[in-house]
């Protein structure tokens, strides 16, 4: 498996009491899964240290002086339940499997070490891991929102709402991108797609990506289906799309079809496109100056559109939200068109609280 694809790299605790195999296992994750790695030689400096350093994944021995390998997981699973934690030993015994199985261990590795082993387990138990306590931030704070972002072309959501999918990401909501085509007028399709996978795989979203023939998208019949197909599969609770107030034929037609087919979603809201036009007049500006950056990142995704189009550039990006901050404070702002708003978007509010 090849190190996470355009994520945050994985942050790994080795706890060894031997601290050349320690150092060897922080080389390997460090060159071959691109890793933060720290090392601790014992399980209560390991404690203090998973404090401090919030590792995704604990690589620990069962046989170590002082505080073992089987008290150190339990001590973890009582601190921070989310973290996943492989347990190694050189001598396998019926015993020591039990109790790492009691003890809530994800994985069980034998010395001397299969690297190639290692490395696919520490990525996969990365993505449990964060999968994990995503839930258990969304438990915390409640239930959860369902977010559905829908696009006409690849890129056009992360233009338009990349922030606030960010933040929705963060808050624990889960965060669905449907896009309509796969942008062949505008580029290679295929590098489109890897593109729009690479961007939603980033933000930890789910992808359909269906192949309407771009600039021909109708906003009426097929086009109403498909996204009715995804409303019903996903059953959001806030949907964002094109604006109708937009130059290009295809946002004009999935933003009519996606008012449709989302009839029964309570919370409807239109972004801006670089296309939008003067009619385009937002009620709702929500504040993502501590998302402007993974927005930034997302759009970088998109490698064959940004070196000719002028409107990805940072800068430009960065200057459209701070110009929309006038209306809604801070330093960096998107804004909305609410089509429908039957409960009220208690989100905005909620987005904008940092975390404890």
């Amino acid at each position: 498996m090849p190190p996470l694809a355009h994520s945050a790299a994985p942050r790994v605790l080795v706890v060894d009491d031997d601290p050349d195999l320690a150092l060897l296992v922080k080389v390997l994750l460090e060159r071959r899964a691109g890793a933060e790695v720290e090392v601790a030689n014992n399980g209560v400096s390991a404690l203090a240290a998973a404090t401090d350093f919030n590792p995704d994944v604990v690589v620990t021995d069962i046989e170590m002086p002082g505080l073992n390998g089987i008290e150190l997981l339990s001590e973890l699973r009582q601190r921070t339940p989310d973290v996943g934690v492989i347990v190694m030993t050189a001598h396998v015994s019926v015993e020591h499997a039990v109790s790492a199985l009691r003890a809530q261990a994800d994985e069980f590795l034998q010395k001397p070490l299969d690297n190639a082993k290692v490395v696919e387990t520490v990525l996969h138990l990365t993505e449990e891991s964060r999968r994990r306590a995503k839930a258990s931030r969304a438990q915390q704070r409640g239930k959860g929102e369902t977010v559905l972002a829908v696009g006409a072309h690849p890129d056009d959501v992360e233009i338009g709402v990349g922030g606030l999918l960010a933040a929705h990401a963060h808050a624990g909501d889960e965060v669905t991108i449907l896009t309509m085509s796969r942008g062949s007028r505008g580029g290679n399709a295929d590098n489109r797609q890897n593109e729009s996978l690479a961007a939603a795989e980033l933000l930890g979203a789910r992808l359909f990506l269906k192949d309407l023939v771009d600039t021909e998208i109708s906003g009426g019949g097929a086009t109403v289906r498909l996204i009715e197909e995804v409303v019903a599969e996903v059953k959001p609770s806030i949907v964002y799309t094109h604006s109708i107030h937009d130059r290009h034929q295809d946002h004009r037609a999935v933003s009519e079809a996606t008012s449709v087919a989302t009839r029964h979603v309570g919370t409807v809201a239109c972004y801006q496109s670089p296309s939008a036009t003067i009619d385009f007049r937002p009620t709702r500006f929500v504040r993502i100056e501590d998302f402007l950056e993974q927005k930034l990142e997302l759009l970088r995704c998109y490698q064959s559109q940004t070196a000719t189009r002028d409107y990805l550039s940072p800068d430009f990006i960065t200057a459209t939200a701070r110009y929309w901050s006038r209306f809604g404070g801070g330093t960096a702002v998107e804004p909305l068109e609410i089509l429908r708003e039957t409960s009220g978007l208690v989100y905005a509010d909620r987005l904008a609280e940092k975390d404890a």
